[in-house]
């Protein structure tokens, strides 16, 4: 049997984190400096926590694709490669390799993998969605951590460890089905 073969329920699984990061990332609040404060994020670490490394990343990228192409996806039903490549873009590319560290963390066994997945995987995204938005607005990096990163710092913590814990405790119990 081919194991890199994707299954029926495996994409159903990632279609429904994929609408789940759509549907969270309406819920967004604007920020002063452009970047809104949303949910995505807490799902698409959702996504990497419950599916793993590869069908977490997977959802992630049939989000941001599918927001490229116009679906209204992102943050205040806006969709479009100007999103991808405006001043949030960074954050967007930087989804699925997010998902896929989380997953990864959350594959291993142990608490602290999956701690050290969330933390990594949000540091990425910070960083990716930094630089983007210093290119794309010229800013430099210290305007870009004040915009991108320190308000966000908070509720990313948060955000994490709501997954990590939720998230393995749904897995465990999905697991425990068959």
């Amino acid at each position: 049997m081919n194991e890199s073969r994707i299954s029926t329920k495996d994409i159903s699984q990632i279609g429904l984190f994929t609408a789940l990061i759509a549907v969270m990332a309406q819920i967004s609040i604007p920020m002063p400096l452009g970047v809104p404060m949303t949910m995505q994020t807490f799902a698409i670490s959702l996504a990497g926590v419950m599916l793993g490394a590869k069908k977490g990343a997977l959802s992630a990228l049939a989000y941001a694709l599918m927001g490229a192409v116009g679906a209204p996806v992102f943050a205040g039903f806006r969709g479009g490669l100007g999103i991808v490549l405006g001043p949030t873009g960074g954050f967007i590319i930087s989804f699925p390799l997010m998902a896929w560290i989380i997953g990864f963390g959350s594959e291993k066994d142990g608490k602290w993998p999956l701690a050290l997945g969330l933390f990594a995987g949000t540091a990425v995204s910070f960083i990716a969605g930094m630089i983007f938005f210093s290119a794309v607005t010229g800013r430099g990096l210290e305007a870009a951590f004040s915009a991108c990163v320190l308000p966000f710092i908070p509720t990313s913590a948060v955000k994490a460890l709501a997954a990590g814990t939720v998230g393995m405790k749904i897995r465990q119990k999905v697991m425990s089905l068959g």
